[in-house]
């Protein structure tokens, strides 16, 4: 809610202190006018509860799993959705079974580049949950070797999706919500997460796709912005950078001072929304945009600063069980609020 106070003729004032003075009355409005963006015009009228948002440069995107696919909706009806409801880009995700899968290659992949191009709507990027059940630093060689496979056949698919972005995780300590992982000690993690991601990069600089990787938290690696920061330096690429997740770090954290200290190390960015109200650690803690606890006020100053104005994409992981639509236009109207586009 805005932290405005109330108008003039609501806090008792008399038409003689109102009207007294033309520069007193002049500054009163301004105040009055002024929500915590800063930004609200003196001659706007005052709306009790709306925050005047500043514009910011940045697109909007939305990821696949906020839609029925493939259950409900083809990947051409969440395409149109996605452009309907005002989105710039559509960040899809790389699984086993689906048309975005190793079931396609490049003939495949290039006709939904084309489709989407067709409809006036870019691929933000490509992101994928088998770096959970297939992680780059498993104890178990063979499931390293497949998931090295796997982050290699994403690479391709990036590439002629059209999209400059990869989403990757390059591993992790301990992972909560499986519980076919075991446990992997800090240094050991480390190590084997650098020699993954030495040998997809290669591929990765000929194909001129950006490996972003994302911060988890709750995977007990990379835990703090000073290593993230360390591990992507390390390697010396324009071609290895950061995927910013808001959401991943907040029971803990604040994503504005990661912002701050990573800078224009990200790439590419998920907007989930978290709430601090609760206690539990689930992907149920994620809720939809503006429906969490968030300073997006301060989020977005923080991405303003490091000059970043590419992809924000929602990330939310339940699409609505009736009237899926319904979330999908609420998000690209939070996000139109939230970017000054409204």
């Amino acid at each position: 809610m805005s932290d405005s106070p109330l108008p003039a003729e609501t806090q008792g004032l008399s038409r003689r202190t109102v009207l007294g003075s033309a520069l007193a009355a002049a500054g009163a409005a301004s105040a009055v006018m002024r929500g915590p963006w800063g930004m609200a015009s003196a001659a706007e009228p005052a709306v009790t509860g709306v925050t005047r948002g500043k514009r910011y440069a940045m697109k909007k995107s939305i990821n696949l799993w906020a839609f029925p696919y493939p259950e409900k909706m083809s990947l051409e009806q969440c395409l149109r959705l996605a452009k309907d409801a005002g989105f710039d880009g559509i960040e899809l995700n790389y699984d086993l079974d689906s048309e975005l899968s190793p079931k396609s290659r490049t003939a495949e992949f290039t006709r939904i580049r084309q489709l989407a191009d067709k409809i006036g709507i870019a691929i933000s990027g490509l992101c994928s949950f088998l770096f959970w059940p297939y992680p780059l630093t498993s104890n178990d060689p063979a499931k390293r070797a497949r998931a090295l496979e796997l982050a290699g056949l994403m690479t391709q698919a990036a590439h002629d999706l059209g999209t400059e972005n990869l989403l990757v995780v390059p591993g992790a300590v301990h992972i909560p919500w499986r519980t076919d992982y075991e446990p992997v000690a800090n240094d050991i993690c480390d190590q084997r997460a650098k020699e993954a991601i030495g040998k997809l990069l290669p591929t990765a600089e000929k194909l001129k796709i950006h490996m972003n990787i994302e911060n988890i938290f709750f995977n007990g690696y990379l835990m703090t912005p000073m290593e993230m920061a360390a591990f992507v330096d390390g390697f010396h690429s324009e071609y290895l950078q950061v995927h910013f997740d808001t959401g991943n770090i907040m029971q803990y954290q604040f994503p504005e001072h990661w912002i701050a200290y990573l800078g224009k190390r990200i790439r590419n960015v998920h907007l989930k929304e978290f709430t601090k109200k609760g206690t539990d650690s689930s992907l149920e803690a994620f809720r939809p945009l503006l429906d969490g606890t968030t300073n997006w006020p301060a989020v977005l100053d923080a991405f303003e600063a490091t000059g970043y104005d590419r992809y924000l994409t929602f990330e939310y992981f339940h699409p609505y069980q009736f009237w899926p639509e319904a979330l999908v236009y609420q998000t690209g109207d939070s996000l139109d609020r939230m970017l000054g586009r409204k």
